[in-house]
């Protein structure tokens, strides 16, 4: 496992990281306690370092069964979690108050004395532009409830926002094959200003996993089912915005013309990903001990070649582009 930092005033972190969402079970298959160990095992097993949860996430199970873990372990691991999704602040009711309070109750499901680092939940862009939230996040910092604070975000706006915050350490934003706007319009400037890239849905929903095909179905509570066309959040938290039947489309295609030989489709997303220096860690999730190691696996793979790279840059500008929908 190879490291790097996130944020240039902030942590040493895997670049290859652990999303916890899939603990918390509020989509898919249930995962078990003894699961959810193997799973936080086998990541710190590979050199996984850095975990990504959040207080919603289960109402709060995920951050209670890494707490749990966390007493087993004796490798530092650094968590980070979030706020502002949970029906107490969402959609309008923040406050310092309110706050304080997920930030004490994060704090004692995890079994720690300070969050490595709290992002906000992707809130409505007004608060961002607003801005007491930063000013509360700073409070807690000095008063020790948090040793880092940033944010994860829907949009390019959004993170152009956050970025003017001081003591902002990094942006949790959605990008992958399928999603390549922010190589030009969000990096240059989070690198200019050091602020550390956390890269949520690498894998587009599994759609870059290239294990799907049109006969392809989710459970009634896997967002992939019940979130298809954004009817209860953005769309692009699911296939990255795109109409599954295109997605497979295009999946279909770099196998074609673009996969080498000697990858897989998810080592190709996630290596693809890597080779991009403004980011810090990626976090795919992972159900078993198998796709744990799979993950841990490409962070010591070579950097793709410069024809690979230009022919999935083609594909987005040509073709995937336009097909993107919701805020981006």
């Amino acid at each position: 496992m190879n490291y790097r930092e996130l944020g240039s005033k902030g942590l040493a972190v895997s670049e290859v990281g652990l999303g916890c969402w899939q603990l918390g079970a509020d989509w898919g298959q249930d995962i078990s306690k003894e699961n959810a160990f193997n799973i936080l095992n086998e990541a710190v097993k590979n050199g996984i370092t850095f975990f990504d949860t959040a207080d919603v996430y289960g109402n709060g199970k995920s951050e209670t069964l890494i707490g749990e873990f966390l007493k087993t372990c004796d490798t530092p691991v650094k968590i980070a979690t979030k706020f502002g999704r949970a029906g107490d602040a969402y959609p309008d009711k923040y406050s310092k108050d309110v706050l304080q309070k997920s930030v004490e109750a994060s704090l004692k499901r995890l079994g720690v004395e300070s969050i490595d680092l709290l992002q906000l939940h992707c809130i409505p862009t007004h608060y961002l532009k607003e801005g007491s939230i930063f000013n509360w996040l700073r409070e807690l910092k000095q008063e020790g409830l948090i040793k880092h604070f940033g944010a994860s975000v829907e949009t390019v706006e959004e993170g152009l926002i956050c970025m003017q915050q001081e003591g902002l350490l990094s942006l949790q934003v959605i990008f992958n094959i399928f999603r390549q706007k922010l190589i030009t319009e969000l990096f240059p400037q989070a690198e200019e200003k050091g602020i550390g890239i956390i890269v949520r849905l690498p894998l587009a929903s599994g759609l870059l996993s290239g294990k799907f095909n049109s006969n392809t179905t989710f459970q009634e509570n896997d967002h992939r089912n019940y979130n298809k066309n954004g009817e209860a959040f953005n769309v692009g938290e699911t296939f990255a915005g795109l109409p599954f039947e295109k997605g497979l489309e295009f999946v279909d295609a770099i196998k074609k013309d673009v996969l080498p030989n000697n990858l897989t489709m998810v080592q190709l997303a996630l290596r693809w990903i890597l080779d991009h220096k403004a980011v810090s860690t990626i976090i795919p999730g992972a159900s078993n001990t198998k796709q744990v190691l799979s993950n841990a696996e490409v962070s010591n793979l070579e950097a793709l070649s410069i024809e690979t790279h230009e022919a999935l840059v083609k594909l987005y500008k040509t073709k995937v582009h336009s097909e993107i929908r919701g805020g981006y």
